[in-house]
């Protein structure tokens, strides 16, 4: 039987999600705590590898087993086992061909970061700051730029173990509530340190180094080292993955339950 389940965490206090031989990826607490509830090992596949000090309001991870339990043990009784900053948010079974990476069509980020003069204290860890004012309309168009489907060389990390740099982008909004600036980007998949790439050149671009049309020198360059240094990880959160409708999974939390400090 395959059970896929929904996740939040808060990833300050891993390695990320890959397991570690220390055991300090999120993968380590999740399939220790599902083992108890299962009874044997578990062995679990997620939608997307976050980094290190990434959070996620809803990562997608599959699993098989042959025992029998009650949707509601996949849950409740999993969640007394993990730390405090992982939650099963809901769990259901699936057909045997779902799959929680090569199943999704497409993959959400999102962004928070505090522009204020003043370092975070409530959010530190989890969102990214700078302190100079920035012009988030600016960020916008620039970003409207990255829009289809591109190389994606520019904004890739080196230890990036993708076969192509190519992805298309189908949402990259920058959206300005009070000192949150929130960057919302969509795509049908992501490079490694992708995101942080891109809003560490967005945010050169918001504070005047460089006009918007700087992005398409960027995306034609397709040199990495032409493009500003990797924003911090604090900010980012895998947000939403997207599935054919057929699996009929749960939808991601709305914005202003994921986010309620900074929701319209």
């Amino acid at each position: 039987m395959r059970i896929a389940l929904g996740l939040e965490y808060d990833g300050r206090d891993f390695t990320g999600w890959q397991t570690q031989p220390a055991g300090t990826g999120i993968q380590d607490a999740l399939e220790a705590a599902l083992s108890r509830i299962a009874g044997t090992p578990v062995a679990t596949v997620c939608a997307g590898r976050t980094d290190s000090g990434v959070h996620a309001t809803q990562q997608v991870v599959h699993f098989d087993v042959d025992v029998q339990r009650p949707e509601s043990a996949w849950v409740r009784g999993v969640n007394t086992y993990l730390p405090d900053s992982v939650a099963v948010r809901w769990a259901t079974v699936v057909p045997e061909d779902f799959h929680a990476r090569f199943s999704a069509t497409g993959r959400a980020y999102r962004y928070l970061l505090l522009n204020r003069p003043q370092r975070p204290g409530l959010a530190r860890g989890r969102a990214g700051w700078f302190h100079h004012p920035l012009d988030e309309a600016a960020m916008a168009e620039a970003a409207a730029r990255i829009m289809g489907t591109h190389d994606f060389s520019a904004f890739r990390a080196a230890e990036c173990q993708a076969n192509s740099p190519v992805r298309t982008v189908t949402r990259a909004e920058v959206r300005r509530f009070g000192d949150w600036i929130v960057f919302d980007f969509a795509a049908n998949a992501f490079l490694h340190h992708m995101i942080r790439n891109l809003v560490g050149s967005l945010v050169y671009i918001g504070k005047g180094a460089h006009p918007p049309a700087w992005m398409d020198e960027l995306l034609a360059a397709r040199n990495r080292t032409l493009a500003a240094p990797t924003f911090a990880p604090d900010g980012l959160y895998l947000a939403s993955v997207d599935y054919p409708a057929g699996f009929a999974l749960p939808a991601a939390p709305v914005e202003g339950e994921a986010f309620p400090w900074i929701a319209p």
